[in-house]
């Protein structure tokens, strides 16, 4: 692949490291690296989508879907659209893929026919087995493990709202699920400290927090679990929750939510964080269940602006990997 510009007009800086490189989670890149997508993606946002750079001119990038989609669908296709490439839809189910095929195969055969694979599939294994055997870069738009095309969406959002990231308190409040681990990843690489409430046997990876205290010894940032979501929530700059049941969590849906039931974000859990506190969720909402309708269309939610800001992220990203 023929290396990166140095920059585009009204895009910013490139990340070198980026150059081809496939995105299953953040944890495989650098804070150099993140910075430089969450700069563009600012860049992007500012700018009216007729008048962006046409970075991935020529370039097809074939989106699938395992799973059921509205906002990572739309916001790829708007973003690659405007940065005048174009996006190649697949749905699992219509995929031979679906009836058999190997991960092997059909990974070979798209690698021939498109510049980037995006993936949203429920193994995180899955997309490790794919980007192991493409010779296109591979992005991982959800997984059950991770999720951080939404965490750069998140982190974005956060900076539009306060300026910088660098010592942003965070409670995420529920399900310490793929969001919880992707935000704290995020967080640890831009100097934020993540706190995840979450009752016994809901929390997030252990692994993953240790990873995100050892990278935020360097940036600034970290994260700490409780089961107290109140104590989690106080003086922080914002509350993100999600579904208490994803997908695939059907069969337990009453368990959950009885053990998720004290952790809902209501109008006075949020009164606990900092005057100026947004509230996050990646969608869709339960309402009245993850949180209240007050607080999820109330005047501290930046849920709207959140779900907007994936287009930009996304687009930055591709942007960084293909231009």
């Amino acid at each position: 692949m023929t290396p990166p510009a140095a920059h585009a007009p009204g895009f910013g800086p490139f990340a070198p490291s980026l150059a081809g490189a496939s995105v299953l989670s953040l944890m495989e890149h650098s804070p150099d690296a993140v910075e430089a997508i969450l700069h563009s993606a600012g860049i992007l946002a500012a700018t009216p989508r007729t008048s962006w750079p046409q970075l991935l001119a020529g370039r097809m990038i074939a989106l699938i879907f395992e799973r059921p989609s509205t906002r990572t669908r739309v916001s790829f296709e708007v973003g690659i659209t405007h940065l005048g490439g174009h996006a190649v839809v697949l749905a699992g189910r219509d995929m031979q893929m679906g009836r058999g095929e190997t991960i092997e195969d059909t990974a070979l055969v798209l690698s021939r026919m498109v510049d980037a694979i995006v993936l949203r599939t429920g193994p995180h294994a899955t997309l490790e087995e794919l980007d192991r055997h493409a010779t296109v870069p591979v992005i991982n738009s959800l997984s059950h493990a991770h999720h951080p095309c939404q965490a750069l969406a998140d982190a974005l959002t956060l900076i539009q709202r306060f300026g910088a990231l660098r010592g942003l308190r965070v409670a995420y409040v529920g399900d310490g699920n793929n969001c919880c681990a992707s935000l704290m990843i995020v967080g640890a690489l831009t100097g934020m400290h993540v706190v995840a409430a979450c009752p016994s046997g809901y929390t997030p990876d252990p692994d993953i927090v240790a990873w995100c205290n050892q990278i935020g010894a360097s940036t600034g940032g970290g994260a700490s679990v409780t089961d107290n979501p109140q104590s989690g929530v106080e003086g922080c700059h914002a509350i993100y929750t999600d579904t208490w049941i994803s997908m695939g969590d059907e069969q337990e849906a009453d368990r959950r939510r009885k053990d998720l039931d004290p952790y809902r974000v209501d109008a006075r859990l949020l009164g606990l964080a900092r005057p100026d506190a947004i509230v996050l969720h990646c969608l869709p909402a339960h309402q009245g269940e993850e949180i209240t309708y007050e607080v999820l269309h109330g005047p501290q939610s930046a849920v709207w602006d959140q779900a907007e800001n994936r287009i930009y992220a996304q687009a930055a990203l591709l942007g960084h990997i293909l231009a």
